[in-house]
């Protein structure tokens, strides 16, 4: 490790969220290890004096990018540095990065070192999709708060989702007003300002905050609808969002969690949705506006076609019972693959006519597996059970007059333990 005095970094991104790059001198770089998954990974940590990158915070996920060395060699990109994560520690951002995939037998270090210039480099589009999702969140947030005093108590937003956790509950109608108003307030095209008032003047701002501030705080507002205290990157104009979705609630804690899709994101689920909409259509052949129609008709004509299969399997299942001869004290029918309605009421049946145990095994001997209800109006079942357990590891129970459970084996190998 090379030590040099290390400040607080310089956070270009808090006056301009749209910088995608800047010239940058090496403090420091060493080798660490992180955590991920279960394997312990070596990285390399680079601190700059300045920097683009925004380090995970705020419930965002931090950005990404390259660094790339300043050296004058044809090869500086090559031998650029790919950044996984950012992290911020006492207002020193740590780039944590691994060599370019192109060269990973880069020396230590990635052949930086103090005093280096470099290039940093973020993931912009990554970066602008997660500006118009935090932006987003502040106006669902903002307009959940002023309209029905519900606070925002967790926001993650990652590549993957975007979740905002409130603590209290709207119905569907008002999800779907809420969903509304936050787009007008997109097509709206509003200013979204940043604003670091001195202490005196934050005494007379009312402004919602998740978590105690130190140090000076920055204030997101968007006019009219909402004022936050927000360390993250957001868009310059509400226009920029171009869509707000809420793609399902889930109640959460006493309260509700939103999945939200903005942006870039929003537009890419509803054309995946629109595809899936199209597919449906054509599978029940009813137009768009009526698939949930053809869907409940299809539902019902499968569950008709169930019941008259039902029927069949109980035709031909009580017809076995004529083979078992009325004087016979324990009774067992092995049978294929069979409905367990079916299986339980032919149970019941044997128990009528036969005084000891009584079983149906419904399976195969190709799979050696079974699935087994075992009934007995004057034993009790629990003892087959038992034998089942002790003999082939089966696993299942009941009640003395009934048990259930499977089996792995063959119908001569579970005969032979049988009464």
């Amino acid at each position: 490790m090379t030590n040099t005095k290390i400040t607080k970094t310089n956070r270009l991104y808090e006056t301009d969220a749209y910088l995608t790059r800047c010239e940058a001198t090496v403090l420091c770089v060493r080798e660490v290890e992180i955590t991920e998954g279960e394997s312990r990974i070596r990285r390399i940590e680079v601190i700059t004096d300045q920097t683009v990158f925004f380090p995970e915070g705020g419930g965002q996920s931090s950005d990404r990018g390259w660094i790339i060395p300043e050296d004058g060699e044809s090869d500086s990109r090559a031998r650029s540095l790919a950044v996984v994560d950012t992290q911020i520690e006492d207002g020193v951002i740590r780039h944590i990065a691994q060599p370019n995939a192109e060269n990973e037998d880069v020396c230590t270090n990635g052949g930086l070192k103090a005093g280096d210039k470099v290039l940093l480099t973020i993931d912009w589009e990554r970066r602008f999709g997660f500006m118009q999702n935090h932006t987003g969140e502040h106006i669902l947030s903002g307009l959940m708060h002023n309209r029905y005093g519900f606070d925002n108590i967790g926001f993650h937003l990652s590549d993957n989702s975007v979740t905002l956790d409130v603590n209290g509950q709207l119905d569907e109608e008002e999800i779907l007003l809420l969903e509304w108003e936050a787009n007008r307030i997109v097509y709206q095209n509003l200013e979204t300002e940043v604003s670091y008032p001195s202490d005196d003047e934050l005494m007379q701002i009312e402004y919602r905050s998740k978590i105690e501030i130190e140090g000076q705080t920055r204030l997101v507002t968007i006019p009219g609808v909402d004022v936050c205290a927000c360390c993250a990157t957001h868009v310059k104009r509400t226009g920029e969002i171009g869509l707000i979705k809420v793609v399902k609630v889930i109640r959460y804690h006493g309260g509700m969690r939103l999945f939200i899709a903005c942006g870039g994101r929003a537009f890419a689920l509803m054309q995946k949705r629109q595809q899936r909409i199209e597919e449906v259509s054509h599978l029940t052949n009813r137009s768009q506006d009526e698939i949930a129609d053809g869907v409940r008709h299809l539902l019902d004509e499968i569950g008709a076609l169930k019941q008259k299969n039902r029927d069949l399997e109980y035709q031909a299942a009580f017809l076995r019972l004529e083979t078992i001869p009325a004087a016979q004290k324990d009774a067992f029918l092995f049978v294929g693959d069979m409905d367990p309605i079916v299986q339980r009421n032919l149970v019941n049946a044997l128990c009528e006519r036969h005084d000891g145990f009584c079983g149906v095994f419904a399976g195969s001997d190709e799979e050696a597996q079974y699935r087994y209800i075992i009934g007995s109006r004057t034993m009790d079942a629990r003892e087959m059970q038992k034998i089942l357990r002790e003999k082939f590891g089966a696993k299942g129970g009941g009640k003395p007059v009934m048990i259930q459970g499977s089996v792995c084996a063959g119908e001569a190998q579970i005969r032979e333990i049988l009464p």
